[in-house]
């Protein structure tokens, strides 16, 4: 995983005022926090960070008061009608150090014939992985399998360096059969009558 250089500044103004004058310079306002030490409030790059959290698990090199910090997301909160990013809060990680993330998951193959559909249970899959080699997803093959087969955590393969940090028993994907035409027709037919 590539590590992505952004541009720091320090945040001495707080409040609803003050986060509003960093987002209209095109700046967004953040929290480093992490390993015991206290958190240090930031102002990151709008528009840099939009493209940098772009890629799941980023692993982003901070420059703070001098000093080079790893970090990777962990909260973003998104304006609701625009899709900016509002605020971010950032893990202190270390190189060799393992965390626990969330990671895609995604399906391969196609399912056995007849009118199956696949439902994920589970869109992310939790892991620990050395926060330097953070996988950005997962991949399962559903190759042939038929309504009512399910895919557990500890079914799916993890990249070497990774082990899973969820239920093993925990259903990810299940494949259900569709339901006919006739039978929806048949109970919206029972609706009219009633």
């Amino acid at each position: 995983m590539a590590e992505i250089k952004l541009a720091t500044e320090v945040r001495t103004e707080f409040g609803k005022g003050a986060a509003r004058r960093i987002r209209r310079a095109n700046q967004v306002p953040g929290v480093v926090y992490g390993h015991g030490a206290e958190p240090v409030h930031v102002t990151l790059p709008g528009h840099d960070l939009l493209l940098a959290l772009r890629t799941p698990n980023v692993l982003i090199g901070l420059e703070i008061d001098g000093k080079d910090a790893l970090v990777i997301p962990k909260a973003v909160q998104r304006n609701a009608i625009k899709g900016d990013i509002e605020h971010v809060d950032l893990l202190t990680v270390k190189r060799g150090e393992k965390v626990n993330v969330e990671v895609a998951v995604h399906a391969e193959g196609d399912l056995a014939p007849g009118a199956n559909l696949l439902e994920f249970v589970m869109n992310t899959l939790l892991v620990e992985a050395e926060a330097t080699h953070i996988p950005e997803s997962v991949t399962v093959s559903v190759a042939g399998l038929d309504a009512g087969a399910s895919v557990l955590a500890k079914d799916i393969p993890l990249p070497s360096g990774s082990v899973l940090a969820e239920d093993p028993e925990a259903v990810v994907l299940a494949v259900v059969a569709a339901q006919s035409e006739s039978a929806s027709d048949e109970d919206a037919a029972e609706g009219e009558e009633a």
